[in-house]
């Protein structure tokens, strides 16, 4: 594969190491192959273009001439239009630049005076600029002006671009690289008909695999033999809903036959012995399991079970006052699967921890914060009967955003109440945090939470067995750590996905619940997805709304009867207004038609934790 690739590489020269295209959001703040294209020193300065689609801000030929600082003739004989002309939005305008290698990267250099109502790098770079240049990349050319960037300010923007190496271009009769970037419903294959090149020349230039998945907001370069001319007779591309990107499924391109056979033995010989080596291990760890419940239950036989203890815990309770009855209520067939040591506390311990249970120490209901050992806890009330179900639950999870169970208290002489003591996040509930004035979440610890979130219900959903569908998650329920990462608590037993056995109504659950759950009652991962989305709305309103009125009414104008401009109004207006102009309006309004398609009536039109988890992780 190595050999393949180097020669892919001295077939197309050094444009392989210059012409990769970066995937990555225009506001990321990441550098990453293809964020700039990179020149040697055999590499000149050459004459070529770039593509610019006229906006609501650059509606004519001569508006765009003065961002570029051109002549407008120039623009008005290549592309075709008179000066009074008013260019749809959309329409693409060719514009030719001057690219030279400067630090060994290519650029067209461009000055540009910052206006009013632009105010960070990424409103200039993937507004203004359209993602001719990274955020990153602005912010990296004007570094005296990051902390001081105002109105009037005067940016260098290098635009991306490239040159063709000689020795390539001698080869393939590549003369021009323009620099084209994607919008929303763009695909390869529409590039290679709207500039009439083959659409493999386009997929090696940039050193893409065959009919990738591309985003908006990135660019790509075309190859091209002679002068740029647009086609604009291409049939329109249905755009997909914002926040979900298309990914086409890999054409397999035209290989010999002899390496072909030799891919599918080599697949067919690699995959047997992945088969075998996964056999054994199951084997094996059938095995040592079974050994581990046998030795844990005839060690059980021998001693009684007996509270987690230190030299500190003994000073302050002394003897357990357990009878033989109690010891009783955990059997060893209960802890079998257990994969950790749950601390067997008594009631009297817990009261001392809770001060009796006041008022002052409760968290949520029947949820009590308390200090055990000098370690702040969480104590759970519950009944005696539920204990074993949640037990049992925990005993199948092992995920960094899910608070750990880590003892179980029988104390009452009649067995009503059970209790169960959990890890304390420091920083409490989210709710308490998106309420509170004084200390407001920035935009990046927000979206940090959603994506926890995520990954913690993503985690019930697909790798438990059966499968765990929550039903309470609410803002209340999901907890803050020291470094604000956010774990989702399992405080109560529901029943697996598919199970007919009721759960409890709306009042009991807490929060504005999917439409199907009120209907018939049910358990539902769909469910989980829509309570999901109620916490995206909280963590970018900050409001709480217990019957998703606020919510549907706030959040009409995501279902695109509002105007561009005025969709963005109303986004700004939808925001948590503590949040100032700390977050990328691109982002939110991508976060903001996520948590909407989660809220949807019909349970079928909700995304899948797979596609939540997708778009997240291009946030964090």
């Amino acid at each position: 594969m190595f050999f393949l690739w180097f020669l892919t590489c001295v077939c197309i020269g050094s444009v392989c190491a210059q012409q990769s295209y970066d995937g990555t959001l225009c506001s990321s703040d990441a550098n990453y192959p293809g964020t700039r294209y990179t020149c040697n020193s055999l590499q000149k300065s050459c004459q070529t273009f770039l593509v610019y689609r006229a906006n609501e801000q650059f509606q004519t030929v001569s508006d765009i001439s003065s961002l570029f600082s051109m002549d407008p003739d120039e623009l008005l004989t290549l592309n075709n239009v008179t000066s009074s002309q008013i260019l749809k939005p959309g329409r693409e305008v060719l514009v030719p630049i001057n690219c030279s290698c400067s630090d060994k990267f290519f650029r067209a250099n461009f000055s540009f005076i910052v206006p009013l109502g632009s105010t960070t790098f990424t409103e200039i770079a993937c507004g203004v600029f359209e993602g001719l240049v990274k955020s990153v990349t602005l912010a990296d050319e004007n570094l005296p002006l990051q902390n001081n960037l105002n109105v009037g300010s005067m940016l260098h923007v290098p635009l991306r671009c490239a040159c063709p190496d000689d020795n390539f271009s001698s080869s393939s009769g590549v003369k021009y690289l323009v620099t084209y970037p994607f919008v929303e419903g763009d695909d390869t294959d529409k590039i290679s008909k709207k500039f009439s090149i083959p659409l493999d020349d386009l997929w090696e230039a940039n050193h893409l695999d065959p009919n990738p998945t591309v985003y908006p907001n990135t660019t790509v370069l075309v190859p091209l033999k002679g002068e740029p001319v647009l086609n604009f007779n291409i049939p329109d591309i249905q755009p997909p809903t914002p926040g979900f990107l298309p990914t086409r499924s890999v054409e397999q391109g035209t290989k010999p036959k002899q390496l072909e056979k030799l891919y599918i033995a080599g697949s067919v010989i690699g995959f047997s012995l992945l088969l075998v080596t996964l056999l054994a291990l199951g084997l094996y760890v059938k095995a040592l399991n079974k050994w581990k419940a046998e030795h844990f239950q005839s060690s059980m036989a021998r001693n009684s079970l007996t509270p987690c203890s230190s030299p500190r815990s003994s000073q302050l309770s002394g003897p357990t006052p357990r009878s033989s009855t109690t010891n009783s209520c955990l059997s060893p067939d209960l802890l079998v699967g257990i994969k950790y040591s749950l601390c067997n506390y008594s009631a009297e311990e817990l009261r001392r921890a809770t001060k009796d249970f006041s008022q002052d120490a409760q968290i949520i209901d029947y949820v009590y914060k308390g200090l055990l050992e000098n370690i702040e806890v969480m104590i759970k009330q519950m009944r005696f009967e539920d204990t074993r179900q949640i037990i049992d639950v925990h005993s199948k999870i092992n995920h960094v955003n899910i608070v750990k169970l880590l003892g179980v208290s029988y104390g009452e002489n009649d067995f009503s109440w059970s209790y169960l003591v959990f890890e304390f996040p420091t920083n409490g509930c989210l709710r308490d945090y998106l309420s509170s004035s004084s200390n407001p979440l920035r935009w990046r610890q927000r979206t940090q939470i959603a994506f926890d979130m995520a990954m913690g219900i993503h985690y019930l959903h697909y790798c438990m067995v059966p499968p765990y569908i929550h039903m309470r998650i609410n803002s209340r329920n999901i907890f803050l750590m020291s470094n604000w990462r956010a774990k989702l608590a399992v405080f109560e037993s529901i029943s697996a996905v598919g199970s007919s056995k009721e759960i409890e109504t709306m009042s009991n659950i807490g929060g504005w619940v999917a439409p199907e759950h009120l209907l018939n009652g049910l358990a539902s991962e769909k469910a989980d997805i829509f309570a999901f989305g109620v916490v995206m709305l909280e963590l970018i309103s900050g409001k709480e709304d217990l019957d998703g009125k606020l919510f549907k009414e706030s959040i009409g104008f995501l279902g695109g009867s509002a105007t561009e401009g005025g969709c963005f109004e109303q986004l700004k207006i939808f925001l948590d207004p503590r949040l100032k102009d700390d977050y990328p309006l691109a982002e939110a309004l991508c976060l903001a038609v996520l948590a909407k398609a989660c809220v949807e009536d019909d349970p079928m039109h909700r995304p899948s934790m797979d596609d939540i988890i997708k778009v997240l992780a291009r946030m964090v």
